[in-house]
């Protein structure tokens, strides 16, 4: 039987994907921003609370750690076959120091999360019951991840990066049947950015509403902007076209999920501390000094984002 040995030379890598990336941000940033805020949409909605489902990814990534180190691979059929996921062992203080949450509040959430029959432990197991919250299987995630990088490929191959594009199918097969590693990479790539995001804006929820004024401002950039733009030249052009509408209270609510009250008072928040800004016909639109603050952050993002990338190219064409 003849074993098919991948060819070294034709990996793509790491720093020619993120090169890529941010010479065209203009065309992929306004994408990936909408596929975070959908995401980010659908952690709201599990629990009506943030951290909880920070928490509960968190737990979730150790069990794909452990499958990652001794070599088990899960397809997405074979995960989601049972609604129990067994975690290892944790306890409060890791939790309160690598999600930055509050020693006392993350003890509270997860005698909630174990009140509510999320987190169990039957004998000697701890297990994440799916079955006790509203939880949705990510195939949404999946397949808005496989348009992403099927657009990508395409600026790939004109680069000389990929001999060829790849398109969604493929990439969503490629996903689904590797899920157990492609999702830690994926978590490699979300839980950091919401961590790095929630250190600027103190809650992940501030963070939320916030992003959902950053979406609208890409999205209507896109729109009017008529020429390539690298990640530099987009940001400027995004806080200082004029053109570019705000969005109002309601409709951060209705994207968002998120009650009016709050978002209301979220909203005075963030133009307290100078994040975004309020027009005369109350929209809100973002500001000098967050895009300056948030650069070092959104690079780190775009770095994760490129190494997400390649390794799904890889699984693909090696």
């Amino acid at each position: 039987m003849k074993i098919s040995v991948p060819k070294i030379s034709s990996q793509v890598y790491n720093q020619d994907i993120l090169h890529v990336l941010e010479k065209n941000y203009s065309v992929l940033g306004p994408i990936w921003t909408s596929h975070q805020l959908e995401w980010t949409n659908s952690i709201y909605a599990s629990f009506r609370d943030h951290d909880k489902f920070l928490i509960v990814i968190y737990l979730i990534k150790k069990t794909l750690d452990f499958y990652a180190r001794n070599f088990i691979k899960l397809s997405f059929s074979e995960f989601y076959s049972q609604d129990k996921v067994e975690i290892e062992k944790f306890n409060v203080i890791e939790l309160s120091k690598n999600l930055n949450i509050p020693k006392e509040s993350a003890r509270r959430k997860i005698l909630e999360l174990e009140q509510n029959g999320i987190i169990k432990k039957i004998k000697k197991k701890i297990i994440i019951d799916r079955s006790a919250f509203p939880f949705t299987k990510p195939t949404n995630s999946v397949k808005r991840v496989s348009r992403f990088l099927a657009m990508f490929s395409e600026i790939l191959v004109k680069d000389k990066i990929l001999r060829k594009p790849l398109n969604s199918s493929i990439l969503e097969k490629v996903i689904e049947n590797n899920f157990s590693y492609t999702w830690k990479m994926y978590y490699e790539l979300q839980i950091p950015m919401l961590l790095g995001y929630k250190k600027i804006f103190g809650e992940i929820e501030n963070f939320h509403i916030f992003g959902s004024c950053v979406n609208n401002q890409h999205l209507n950039s896109q729109s009017l902007n008529k020429k390539p733009m690298n990640w530099t030249q987009f940001t400027e052009f995004m806080y200082s076209n004029n053109k570019i509408l705000g969005m109002n209270a309601m409709s951060i609510s209705d994207i968002t999920g998120i009650p009016r009250s709050t978002v209301v008072r979220k909203l005075k928040y963030l133009v307290k501390k100078e994040m975004l800004k309020i027009d005369d016909k109350k929209y809100y639109k973002l500001t000098n000094i967050s895009v300056k603050k948030l650069m070092p952050v959104q690079n780190i993002v775009l770095h994760h984002l490129a190494d997400f990338s390649t390794k799904v190219y890889n699984l693909s064409i090696l």
